[in-house]
């Protein structure tokens, strides 16, 4: 779907299907898909990052506890540059590369303890021997005083989720960074300037929006009424269209399945019904489609996160994308 995608020859349906996340990785880093070495050295080198500075702790604790995730990850993220000397230099390819690996490991670690901490939960440090998406939902969701219970269907479902988030043309996040790039600012500010930029409801926020009208609705019912009286009164949807698409969302088909897989592994297929509905609606009164955005917000709510990680969620699979155009 991406321009990056297609100039490498890959479709973004066949890498959500045959490749992981951290290929995908790898193909935006270095331009090609990974041999079986390469991909085993990649993630060895992304797996030893994952570890946050012990000191860099101190900065969950000064914020509130009701602080909306976002706003920790952005303070935190760009707190890194004063971690990381030796990666500073946007001008440097070996420091941007070690950068980008860093950022990629660490990101995950930043959103799981942003969401503990508001939580009231202790953090859990990442387990090496799990991997990436695996590693993610083990920190978010275990606790101390219980084993936890790794998912497969789960864990693929989130590694998915980072793929199709991972790049998107110049679209204002990625052209925030890159403008932040141009003025010599050091990668982790890069980045920071991209988190604050994705935060905005007509971004990244989009599927925070979508789910608190999804969840207003029980049934199909409510959902097509709810869905005629918005429209009667010309308020804005959030979860259709796209800037750069005109047909359709090509990343919508691959979530909308992932959805209703995790609507019935759930057992309760109400929020994929209520999407369901909304969509057809939208097509039928309007001829809008969904983007990503839309199914993406039940698929989340199936994994267990709450609304306000959604978000962070997209930065973790979107740094890939930054780092590469930085």
């Amino acid at each position: 779907a991406s321009d990056v995608y297609k100039r490498q020859g890959f479709d973004i349906g066949e890498l959500a299907v045959k490749s992981t996340f951290l290929e995908v990785c790898f193909l935006l880093l270095y331009g090609k898909l990974p041999q079986k070495n390469q991909l085993d050295d990649f993630t060895q080198r992304v797996t030893r990052h994952t570890m946050l500075h012990e000191q860099m702790i101190y900065f969950f604790r000064g914020f509130r506890r009701d602080a909306h995730p976002m706003a920790i990850i952005c303070g935190v993220q760009g707190a890194m540059s004063s971690f990381y000397h030796d990666s500073l230099d946007v001008n440097d390819p070996w420091q941007r590369e070690v950068a980008s690996i860093r950022m990629i490991a660490k990101l995950p670690t930043i959103v799981a303890y942003a969401y503990k901490y508001s939580t009231g939960q202790p953090f859990v440090y990442p387990n090496n021997s799990l991997d990436y998406a695996e590693n993610f939902l083990y920190m978010c969701f275990s606790v101390p005083a219980e084993q936890y219970k790794s998912n497969p269907i789960l864990n693929k479902a989130m590694d998915r989720i980072f793929i199709l988030h991972a790049d998107h043309e110049q679209n204002a996040s990625t052209s925030t960074v890159r403008l932040a790039g141009s003025s010599g600012a050091n990668p982790f500010a890069c980045i920071a300037a991209g988190i604050a930029c994705l935060w905005g409801p007509a971004h990244g926020g989009a599927n925070e929006a979508a789910m608190e009208m999804i969840e207003k609705y029980s049934s199909r019912e409510e959902a097509k009424a709810g869905v005629l009286d918005l429209l009667a009164k010309k308020e804005k949807i959030m979860g259709f269209g796209h800037a750069v698409y005109s047909t359709e969302d090509p990343r919508n088909a691959i979530i909308k399945v992932w959805s209703e897989r995790l609507s019935k592994l759930n057992g309760d297929t109400t929020l994929f019904e209520v999407s369901d509905e909304i969509e057809r609606v939208m097509d039928e009164e309007k001829g809008m489609f969904a983007n990503t955005d839309f199914f993406m917000a039940s698929a989340y709510n199936y994994l267990g996160i709450p609304t306000a990680i959604f978000t962070p969620l997209f930065v973790i699979g979107r740094t890939s994308g930054w780092a590469a155009n930085i």
